[in-house]
């Protein structure tokens, strides 16, 4: 099985040991001035050592002035080549291959970034950083190939193995590229050819200054999805202007700035949604293509591969989600990979439990982006652990121990394990997050941690496990408010996702968040009806601007009135009356509703455990009301620290 995912292939004249790579992703692992550091060589080394063919070091500006981020990594000087050499080398030791990212942000930076105004093929600020760019002379432009090529030559010089042109996602290439960016009357716009002259003399000038035998891939977008932006059909021809030039593969992603749902997309989107553009890419080339996209799963991985549409596959947050995803493809062990379930927390900007700790990581794996510090092993004293509660934070603190030697007998009060998850999962669209109860399950068979279902934990039965280590995980309980009720029947979200409770024909959703939106969405997609209000003047504030993008255009599509700044003052037989900006406002006709308002912790052994047992520790909701991430972290700290 998976044959088609673990065949060697080769880009250029680099060899690679899959059909696995790992793509160029900002990590935040890096010095605010753009050197490499020692987290983000283990970062690297660990997605080597875990068996990816190709290990592409996240995006590197050549220049200053086309920096994206504070915090990105820099090549734009020979001083970045020692430490870009330390992270090859552990790269190479681990065997794996490594090509460098070149990057140059044109118009898609800020001045407060660079210290410059942005520079871009026209002077057209990108729609959503708002910056207004000058236009580059065409001397400047030339400037810039050499730049480019003199990038390459540092990451030459440091050991990579090659390197990849950031072409996509609206960059300065893919702005020279396309006609939404580009309206130059030089040779460097116009036509396609001529959009197509700077990344065309980019490769020319590295395979003049690395050599012909250098491999350079290029990534581009098979369309950007905005008006007057490039489409597939000229995509192809692009992509045999680029083959032509020297370009030893094509990386084909999606989308520019503009719509930055679609880039790195959440859950909402389907597995695989771009891969389209990739088999048409390869009907038109004869160098490899590399597809991605939402690609999670070992099967649609290798199925991708069997049936033609790439000859290599990019799993971007499914590498950050698990390092050994390759080896365990490898070893037949595909139901102990950490999935990617589209939540857009660790991976996207949600900082960890730890201060100033903004580096990428996994909300389901932890120990991702702290492979140098936060590590999994054997304790020369096995303790006799007792975990209450099996949500994901209870499960992930139980598997982790169990693997260090420990003891652990999990006690959950429902039949089932997951917690929070399993109503979670019931929405459109976050099925996925099931597989991460799957995997914690296997993990937790695996090493031994006993899970006992329907059992309640009282301070008594704990005692009765003569434990050394209590972790309390009793997660948070729905919070239910002091409103008068004249006769409506009322029920909790996580009640009727979970289907403990009937949902009504016509609900009024009490709460705006995101538990109140995608119930919504949830009754929807049952044909049931749905409104929804909150009190403050945005709903959707606590969700992710992607997923948010998702849900919205779901609700709206499917008729879900949504009305803010509207406070539930009492219930009435068959709906609210509540007070809005405007005065007074009455909602009829409903027979159901149902309460999205928020949780707050549920902790009731803490109390009566303290000062019975040597080492007792509180995690997750039963803390504080947080997301999964957080109680995921703690859980795993505690567990290598016991």
């Amino acid at each position: 099985m998976f044959e088609n995912l673990l065949q060697t292939g080769s880009i250029g004249n680099a060899a690679l040991r899959n059909r696995m790579i790992m793509p160029a992703m900002g990590s935040a692992h890096v010095t605010m001035d753009g050197h490499v550091t020692d987290e983000l060589i283990e970062y690297f080394a660990a997605r080597a050592r875990g068996g990816f063919g190709l290990v592409i070091t996240e995006y590197t500006f050549v220049d200053p002035a086309g920096q994206a981020n504070p915090g990105q990594l820099a090549i734009y000087s020979d001083d970045f080549i020692p430490g870009c050499r330390r992270l090859t080398g552990r790269v190479h030791a681990e065997g794996g291959k490594n090509f460098m990212q070149l990057h140059h942000a044109g118009r898609e930076t800020m001045e407060q970034t660079t210290g410059q105004q942005p520079a871009a093929p026209s002077v057209i600020p990108c729609p959503l950083l708002g910056s207004r760019p000058r236009e580059l002379s065409t001397e400047e432009v030339y400037d810039l190939i050499e730049k480019f090529g003199d990038g390459a030559v540092r990451a030459q010089k440091a050991g990579f193995d090659g390197v990849e042109l950031h072409g996509a996602h609206g960059y300065m290439i893919a702005q020279f590229l396309s006609s939404y960016s580009n309206k130059r009357t030089d040779e460097f716009g116009g036509d396609i050819t001529g959009r197509a002259r700077f990344a065309v003399e980019i490769i020319k000038n590295i395979k003049e200054k690395c050599g012909k035998g250098f491999p350079v891939c290029v990534r581009i977008s098979g369309e950007e999805l905005v008006d007057g932006g490039r489409q597939i059909a000229e995509t192809k021809a692009v992509a045999k202007l680029l083959e032509r030039a020297g370009a030893d593969a094509l990386h084909i992603s999606l989308g520019v700035y503009a719509v930055m749902p679609y880039l790195v997309p959440p859950s909402n989107v389907p597995v695989g949604f771009i891969t389209k553009y990739a088999e048409a890419v390869k009907k038109s080339v004869k160098i490899p293509v590399i597809t991605v996209g939402r690609i999670n799963d070992p099967v649609l991985a290798d199925s991708l591969i069997e049936d033609g549409i790439a000859d290599f596959v990019s799993l971007g947050r499914g590498a950050i989600a698990d390092a050994e995803f390759p080896l365990k493809v490898q070893e037949n062990r595909t139901d102990e990979i950490s999935p990617c379930v589209g939540c857009m927390t660790r991976c996207n900007g949600t900082p960890g439990v730890l201060p100033g700790d903004y580096g990428v990581s996994c909300a389901f794996n932890p120990f991702s982006g702290h492979e140098g510090s936060l590590k999994i092993e054997k304790t020369d004293a096995p303790k006799n652990v007792v975990i209450v509660g099996a949500g994901v934070g209870g499960l992930e603190t139980a598997w982790v121990a169990a693997a260090r030697g420990h003891h652990v007998t999990v006690l959950e009060k429902s039949e089932k394990a997951g917690g929070q998850v399993l109503p979670g999962c019931m929405p459109p669209n976050k099925t996925e997050l099931a597989r991460a109860v799957k995997y914690y399950l296997t993990m937790c068979k695996k090493y031994g941690a006993e899970i006992k279902y329907n059992t309640e934990a009282t301070a008594e039965s704990v005692l009765k496990y003569k434990p050394d280590t209590v972790i309390l995980a009793t997660g948070a309980a729905p919070i239910f408010p002091n409103i008068p009720n004249e006769g409506i029947r009322i029920a909790q979200a996580n009640d009727i996702l979970s289907g403990s409770e009937e949902m009504g024909y016509n609900n009024l959703v009490v709460g705006g968040g995101m538990v109140g939106l995608e119930t919504a969405e949830y009754l929807r997609s049952e044909n049931r009806g749905a409104t929804v209000v909150e009190m403050l003047d945005k709903a959707g504030a606590d969700m992710h601007p992607s997923i948010a993008f998702f849900v919205f255009k779901s609700l709206k599509e499917n008729g879900v009135d949504i009305k803010t700044n509207t406070k539930v003052e009492r219930f009435t037989v068959d709906g609210a009356v509540c007070s809005g900006k405007d005065g007074e406002i009455q909602l009829s006709g409903f027979d159901n509703v149902i309460l999205a308002i928020g949780s707050k912790a549920y902790n009731p052994l803490e109390e009566s455990l303290k000062d019975k047992v040597s080492e007792l520790h509180v995690i997750g909701d039963a803390v504080k009301a947080r997301r999964i991430a957080a109680a995921v972290e703690e859980g795993a700290r505690i567990a290598v620290s016991i």
